[in-house]
């Protein structure tokens, strides 16, 4: 995969419908554009490799349980997947190139990963809608499962969730049913990069942090907020007319009253400093 074939792949992932986004080949792209000089092929074929090695042993899972089991043992086991929980905030932890070099990291970038190896033996594995902490829901059989990725692999029943969420949200923080819905492809894309945005502003890299909400307006251009944001530190960067005109892409395709103001009077204020 070179550069211009990773550019190809976002945008086919933003002008297609989501159930034909390739999630990891997409993550992948991602991560390749933030690598360049790095060939991406050993990383496609190991892809290959978890969905092969993952087929192994599809013949004896009927059911969600066993086939939550079995890419357990596949990416957890054999492959050694697991949560960086020593360096959480590392940014390799959401590119998913040295993810797999080193078989860490984020609970999205290794969600991404059980997808694709699931997926590929055509059992329903989705994310789902659960705050702090991507999950995956396996279906088969009448029976749903809720496992993490990061722990890796393990099988998340009721009191585990809960555990988790108040861990997450606070002691009071109670479940909610949406938090088990499915999440689309792009909007998985979109969690993963978002980790890479936060931690470059954090770190004060705007540059970093407005190339990747590039790439993340690439993979779901109706995602109205990236623009907004792009358009802020595009400003902040003094790029007035690209930050104009990220500006206005957001005005013509946000519905929120307040945002849109201040935006519209943003523009009005980069527009005299271009004057």
């Amino acid at each position: 995969m070179d550069p211009n074939e990773a550019e190809r792949i976002l945008t086919e992932a933003g002008t297609g419908p989501d159930s034909g986004v390739d999630l990891a080949l997409t993550a992948l792209a991602l991560a390749a554009i933030d690598r360049p000089r790095v060939s991406s092929d050993r990383y496609c074929r190991h892809l290959d490799d978890l969905a092969n090695d993952t087929a192994r042993h599809a013949h004896e899972a009927d059911d969600a349980g066993k086939r939550v089991a079995v890419l357990a043992e596949v990416l957890g086991t054999e492959y050694g997947y697991e949560g960086d929980r020593a360096t959480y905030d590392d940014l390799q932890n959401a590119n998913l190139m040295r993810v797999i070099d080193r078989r860490r990291g984020l609970p999205v970038a290794l969600g991404i990963l059980y997808i694709h190896a699931g997926r590929a033996q055509g059992w329903p594995v989705v994310g789902i809608n659960f705050p702090g902490h991507f999950l995956l829901r396996m279906e088969g059989d009448g029976e749903r499962v809720i496992l993490d990725p990061f722990a890796p692999g393990r099988r998340l029943e009721a009191n585990d969730l809960r555990e988790l969420f108040k861990r997450l949200a606070g002691k009071d923080a109670e479940l909610e049913k949406r938090f088990f819905d499915a999440v689309g492809n792009r909007e998985i894309l979109l969690r993963l990069q978002n980790n890479i945005k936060s931690r470059a502003l954090r770190s004060g890299d705007v540059i970093r942090a407005a190339n990747v909400l590039r790439s993340m307006i690439r993979v779901a251009p109706e995602h109205v907020n990236a623009w907004y944001e792009l358009g802020l530190l595009e400003a902040q960067a003094d790029n007035l007319g690209s930050a104009i005109t990220a500006l206005e892409t957001f005005l013509d395709k946000s519905t929120h009253d307040a945002a849109k103001h201040h935006a519209a009077t943003l523009i009005q204020e980069l527009h005299a400093k271009l004057n």
